[in-house]
């Protein structure tokens, strides 16, 4: 009885040895699992986009990127529930379905047009859309000319994770076939456009070469549309393979196929002498197309702003040593924040009150000379005192003539006689630099305006020879030599010039022939050709205006010889009188006379009209409320009124085009390039308000920029000590 009980309690005890190491085991095994990492089951939803696994006390949780609920996350959650919490967040932006997304509501900050633009918020609906966001990314880098590896900066993605962090950014290369794509989607828009318009347009062009020797040209065109608003588009900036007159016709021949532009009204380039060869290459190729009014009479029109530049050059290389003086004068003032600060405290002392700051200019531009120079010229007492103050100012411009080895460069101290030619010249500048800004405008009406500007320069050139100082009579004779080389011949001249200010209500025929008188006279007294005297001139303007817009009326009616241009014929005295034995056809004359007595022509009528007043008069709005009184002369006026007188437009692109193609980003290729620019052009174009980007920043902005800074850190330094 003992011998089995003790053999029972041994087996009992074997039996709780081994369950005790059998738990013990189970324990190890239990501790190396926890020590061991799990696995993490991929997770290949896309729902786990808005949801962050975590483990909760062994349990594991989804949790809301955005409102931070905490769903069943394990193996066996079910992925619907998590994806109708998705869409039902309040908080989640991210559309996971199109058809159940829900929108959030937004306060939008607008302004109220009355009672002094008061703010106001607007409640809307909002929805990310990644493909959109992009895209608009895109449109910005084309826009603000931000390069493609912008995306990819660290600044960029701390800016993106704040303010939208379920964007997606894409990469350079990403971002780069966008803006392609967006040029590519314009071009077909702007296609449309063109066709649609189907106006007579009228071209700019010019070249220019990169830092990489890349010589590229530029198209632009002008026109009015059905609307009367005037257009300027960039069409191309394309490479060429040299700078001659038949390249440069065929690069442009090429273009206007490409766009499928027939029509071509006038084409606008400086006075370089392959322009001249590469506008009679294209009269040619456009005749073919018959797209010209009286085959390309009127194709070729000159810059005048580029004619204004070579006048006024000549004038100033007369006082080329004063103005060199000035400019080293300014140069070493503003080498340093030092020189700058103690130039301020002498403008203080002198009491010299002007808002105008010392700037450098561009000594190959004279419009940046006069800013220079007119800027100067009030701080003349300044420079006199700063040389008493500092001993180097009058040693360093003395002794650069050593330094940077151009003894044909004035140096020393701007003395008296420097100031008096400097405050001369800038008075003399400032009418051509208000009239290039007058000319250069892209988005107003400036064919109507170039007789009388070229007008102006002459009269005050003449008035400027007929004074007493001897400066100012030697740069008025050199101005007007250079102003006879181009405009003296005033046969020569392109007739849509005097034809312009003709379609201008407030001056009409009346205008062109009384000045004429007053800057030709009545006579050629030089070489006594009567034809280029200003009342013989005054009877060619109309006789080509007549001419024209008989092309205009029959262009309108082309089966019918109508009244409208039958005074043409008549104006022409050249024109031989085969019929006059016939008593038929001199009945038909006489009858036509009565007829234009009884029915003027629309050209009649509109002369005979008094002129408009000049103050607030918009042209164009005056042609389009009055062009059912005049259907073809309106007509001849959109074209007309459409023509650039000088290439600004075109010139305009290459500052672009040099923040594009600087020397950091070299490896941009051509196309590239014109993607960029063209794309930038059509985007601003379409914009409500758009503003140019301003590269250089306003100095004044600048300065008074570090005064703030400057006062805002004196003030925190108060306050810490305090």
């Amino acid at each position: 009885m003992s011998e089995s009980v003790n053999m029972s309690e041994s087996v009992r005890g074997n039996s709780s040895t081994s369950t005790y190491e059998d738990e013990v085991r189970r324990e190890n095994v239990e501790d190396k699992q926890q020590s061991m990492p799990r696995k993490k089951k991929k997770l290949v939803s896309n729902v786990w986009d808005s949801f962050q696994q975590i483990d909760v006390d062994g349990v594991v949780k989804a949790v809301c990127n955005f409102c931070k609920k905490e769903l069943r996350g394990d193996s066996k959650a079910n992925a619907s529930s998590l994806r109708y919490h998705a869409r039902n967040c309040q908080k989640n932006p991210l559309n996971l379905s199109k058809d159940t997304q829900k929108t959030v509501l937004e306060f939008h900050s607008t302004d109220l047009l009355d009672e002094g633009k008061r703010k106001m918020s607007v409640l809307r609906t909002w929805r990310f859309d990644q493909e959109a966001t992009r895209k608009a990314l895109a449109r910005m880098v084309i826009i603000d000319e931000l390069p493609f590896r912008f995306v990819e900066g660290e600044g960029f993605k701390l800016f993106v994770q704040v303010a939208c962090p379920t964007f997606s950014i894409p990469s350079r290369i990403t971002v780069a076939r966008d803006c392609y794509q967006i040029y590519l989607d314009e071009a077909v828009k702007m296609r449309k456009f063109l066709k649609e318009a189907s106006q007579r347009v009228c071209l700019t062009t010019d070249t220019w070469t990169s830092n990489q020797n890349i010589n590229y040209l530029c198209l632009t065109v002008h026109f009015i549309d059905n609307h009367w608003r005037l257009h300027k588009r960039l069409l191309n900036f394309v490479p060429i393979n040299s700078h001659k007159g038949e390249e440069i016709g065929r690069v442009i021949e090429k273009c206007l196929i490409d766009w499928g532009i027939e029509n071509v009204f006038t084409i606008t380039v400086d006075n370089a002498g392959s322009n001249n060869t590469a506008v009679a290459y294209l009269k040619e190729r456009i005749l073919r197309w018959k797209g010209c009014i009286l085959d390309g009479k009127y194709l070729h029109m000159r810059c005048i702003a580029h004619i204004i530049n070579l006048v006024v050059n000549d004038g100033i290389n007369t006082v080329k040593d004063s103005i060199s003086r000035v400019r080293k004068a300014v140069r070493y003032v503003k080498q340093s924040p030092s020189r700058l600060q103690k130039f301020k405290e002498c403008v203080a002392i002198e009491k010299i009150e002007s808002r105008s700051l010392l700037c450098l200019d561009v000594s190959t531009r004279w419009n940046t000379t006069y800013m220079m120079l007119d800027a100067a010229q009030k701080f003349q007492k300044a420079f006199e005192r700063y040389h008493d103050i500092d001993p180097f100012f009058a040693f360093d411009l003395t002794q650069e003539e050593s330094l940077i080895g151009n003894r044909d460069d004035a140096t020393g101290l701007p003395n008296h006689f420097d100031w008096e030619n400097v405050r001369i010249l800038s008075r003399f500048l400032k009418n051509f630099y208000n009239l290039t800004n007058r000319i250069s405008g892209p988005k107003y009406v400036t064919s109507n305006i170039y007789f009388t500007e070229i007008s102006e320069v002459v009269c005050k050139i003449k008035s400027w020879q007929q004074g007493t100082d001897h400066g100012l009579v030697e740069m008025a004779n050199k101005m007007k030599a250079k102003y006879d080389k181009y405009w003296g011949d005033i046969t020569k001249m392109n007739m849509i010039i005097y034809i312009g200010v003709v379609l201008d209500p407030r001056f009409k025929l009346d205008y062109v022939k009384f000045t004429l008188l007053e800057v030709y006279g009545d006579e050629d007294i030089e070489d006594g050709i009567v034809d280029k005297c200003g009342r013989n001139m005054g009877q060619r303007v109309k006789k080509a205006l007549y001419e024209m817009f008989g092309a205009y009326a029959k262009l309108s009616n082309p089966c019918v010889e109508t009244r409208e241009h039958s005074s043409v014929h008549m104006l022409d005295e050249d024109e031989d009188d085969v019929g006059e034995s016939s008593l038929v056809s001199r009945f038909l004359k006489h009858r036509s006379l009565v007829e234009n007595e009884d029915n003027k022509s629309e050209l009649d009528k509109y002369l005979d009209e008094s002129i408009e007043k000049s103050g607030g008069f918009d042209i164009l709005g005056w042609w389009k409320l009055n062009s059912h009184r005049y259907p073809v002369l309106s007509q001849m006026a959109r074209d007309v009124l459409a023509v650039p007188i000088s290439t600004v437009a075109s010139e305009s692109s290459f500052s672009t085009s040099g923040r594009i193609l600087d020397a950091f980003r070299s490896s941009l290729t051509p196309r590239i390039v014109e993607s960029l620019l063209c794309a930038q052009d059509w985007i601003r174009a379409s914009l409500s308000q758009p503003h140019p980007i301003q590269v250089e920043e306003d100095l004044a902005e600048i300065e008074k920029l570090d005064e703030d800074l400057q006062n805002f850190s004196l003030d925190r330094e108060h306050i810490e000590i305090s």
